[in-house]
């Protein structure tokens, strides 16, 4: 992939995180851009990596993503429910969970409020998609 196209995620991606979003939407959460890349089997989708870094009990206000998403807890234990997979469950390190296109993402938090957490996420969407928007759709 070019730079330019990763460069562009990048922005997107910390914007989301570092101004554009209201302080309440993120609590204590930080998005990390990793990797994008194009998929040349399904033109027209990328796969795009990010770190979800959560404080001690932090949060993130629900949200719907673009396209599918696994996510993979790296340290610590996430609570997450979608409104397609569920009710709420404690995921620990190791552990991996679904989102489903078109779902949204009612509870994603830090199980814990002494220890942080951290999750990779792995988004298949269409190019150039926001990966995640706040609020209802």
């Amino acid at each position: 992939m070019t730079r330019s196209i990763c460069g562009m995620m990048a922005i997107t991606l910390l914007a989301l995180v570092t101004g554009t979003m209201p302080a309440a939407q993120a609590e204590d959460a930080k998005v990390t851009p990793v990797r994008s890349e194009k998929l040349p089997n399904a033109p027209g989708k990328s796969l795009t990596t990010v770190l979800v870094n959560y404080a001690p009990g932090g949060k993130s206000a629900s949200h719907h993503h673009a396209g599918s998403v696994m996510a993979y807890v790296l340290t610590g234990s996430i609570r997450s429910e979608n409104s397609a997979t569920g009710p709420a469950r404690v995921y620990k390190a190791g552990e991996a969970f679904f989102e489903p296109p078109g779902s949204e993402h009612l509870v994603s938090e830090n199980a814990s409020t002494t220890e942080p957490a951290s999750l990779l996420a792995i988004f298949v969407a269409d190019d150039g998609a926001q990966l995640t928007t706040f609020g209802k759709k």
